[in-house]
């Protein structure tokens, strides 16, 4: 199908998105793109963008809050209950409070109506939100596993996906998810009803966005940092970080991919969302990462204050944190690793030597990302045209965050991640890892030579202090390998 080329990304921002994401844009209710097609792109994008026009038959287009509060009367759901603020300093859950809620008390709460009764009797309109986070299908609907049907992921390339492999959002104005990078997969967006506003930062960014690991959930790197009311001061280092921000609106499907910091809040007075991670090869050793991490957070955080992990352990984290266990849960990780790879019938176990050199569990996870690298640059190039149009929108950096305003480490105008012709794909892949270096040590020394005219800080380096260091997303990925070297030997 002919795309229509546009002469800058932002034209195709203004004119590509269709306001309510519903076909009559010129897609004639046929789908831009085929499931292989959407798959490929998927796959192989390292850029958020936004699909226009690929849901519009979808039965669950039709869930709005009303709606699902007729399908599930009665059902009463957990809803994070939060400041309308501008604190500078992000809003956890574990700082959060906690209701329970039918759709319809909710729905209710959010008219705004004085001296209302029941679960939100406590919390006045005007000063809080609500949002019913990550709520899975499968428990929501659990004696109703029809409407999994609503939701059909195989459009997307994915045979079988559907709602019993995904995720409901649910929020009132103001609501809200702290800046954070999902560790596995990458993830597709259905919105709804209403619209939200995402601030997306690339992976390379990942300094300049101070990751912790406090509180601690799995699958999740925070971020300290109020992306929307950044403390500069205490944080001077997030003035190179490159936002990137999209409005999602009913209808459409934003692609997140892996490692992609995101902070996303409703800009409705309602909004529904519909997601579903996808698995990608590179989990398995994420796998691995994310358990030494659990096993250190919860030894340093028990040891410290073994009555009190509701202050440090998100409330979506349930499972026992004893030390017997973690381990258990680490050797299984990476027991899985070497099961995955000895069945593999894409890479196989010999890609992890080279010329009878040790392990190198790094350039082995590059195997598959290679691979991926090569299959896009091809594609670019039989195409010659990139995949962006009318129905696939670039996510773009926000103006105001250009590079030559914020004084960056690298020349760069965000134009590297569109890949617009196959040349200029092909080097941002294979310069990416040296540049995620380069910035990622360039932030170090900066920050040293931030604070060398004034004196050290007196205050004492407590356990998150510690555990900054210990469990820092650069930091278990080296431990990870190490691990699967030793066990490989």
């Amino acid at each position: 199908m002919h795309r229509v080329q546009y002469s800058s990304p932002m034209e195709l921002m203004e004119e590509a998105i269709c306001g309510d994401g519903k076909p009559g844009c010129g897609s004639e209710h046929v789908k831009p793109f085929t499931p292989e097609k959407a798959k490929e792109i998927i796959m192989s994008l390292e850029q958020p963008a936004v699909f226009c026009n690929m849901v519009f038959d979808w039965p669950a287009q039709h869930w709005t809050a009303e709606h699902l509060s007729e399908v599930l009367p009665g059902k009463r759901i957990r809803f994070r209950m939060g400041l309308k603020s501008t604190d500078t300093a992000p809003q956890f859950e574990t700082a959060c409070s906690y209701a329970e809620a039918t759709l319809e008390e909710f729905l209710t709460w959010n008219c705004g109506q004085p001296h209302i009764s029941g679960p939100f009797r406590d919390y006045d309109h005007s000063k809080f939100w609500a949002y019913a986070d990550y709520k899975y299908f499968v428990n929501l609907f659990e004696d109703k596993t029809d409407i999994f049907q609503d939701v059909m992921w195989s459009d997307f390339g994915f045979p079988g996906r559907n709602g019993r492999e995904s995720t409901l959002w649910i929020g009132s104005l103001g609501a809200h998810t702290p800046c954070h990078l999902d560790s596995y997969g990458c993830n597709l967006v259905f919105q709804v009803q209403g619209r939200k506003r995402w601030h997306l930062f690339p992976p390379e960014d990942t300094p300049f966005l101070y990751p912790t690991r406090i509180p601690y959930e799995e699958s999740s790197v925070f971020s300290k940092v109020n992306v929307v009311n950044p403390d500069l001061k205490r944080f001077p280092q997030f003035r190179k970080a490159r936002r990137h921000m999209v409005t999602l609106s009913p209808g459409q499907v934003l692609f997140v991919p892996r490692h992609w910091w995101h902070y996303v809040e409703s800009i409705d007075p309602v909004t529904v969302s519909v997601n579903s991670w996808i698995e990608l090869e590179e989990d398995h050793q994420a796998r691995v990462e994310e358990a030494i991490t659990r096993t250190l957070v919860c030894a340093l955080k028990t040891a410290e204050d073994p009555h009190n992990t509701r202050a440090w352990l998100n409330p979506t984290e349930v499972e026992e944190t004893s030390h017997e266990v973690n381990c258990r849960y680490l050797n299984g990780a990476v027991s899985a690793f070497f099961d995955h790879y000895r069945t593999s019938k894409v890479i196989e176990m010999q890609a992890l030597r080279t010329n009878g050199e040790e392990l190198n569990v790094h350039n082995h996870m590059e195997v598959g990302q290679t691979g991926r690298q090569n299959l896009t640059l091809e594609t670019v190039k039989q195409e010659a045209a990139s995949p962006f149009g009318p129905d696939l929108v670039p996510v773009i950096q926000s103006p105001e965050e250009a590079p030559s305003e914020r004084g960056g480490i690298f020349e760069s105008d965000g134009k590297d991640f569109v890949g617009k012709d196959g040349e200029h794909f092909g080097k941002l892949h294979n310069t990416k890892r040296q540049r995620r270096m380069s910035r990622s040590e360039n932030a170090i020394v900066e920050q040293v030579a931030s604070h060398g005219t004034t004196a050290p800080s007196q205050t004492l380096i407590s356990t998150d202090d510690l555990l900054d260091c210990l469990v820092n997303p650069q930091v278990t990925r080296i431990v990870a390998q190490l691990l699967i070297q030793g066990r490989n030997l």
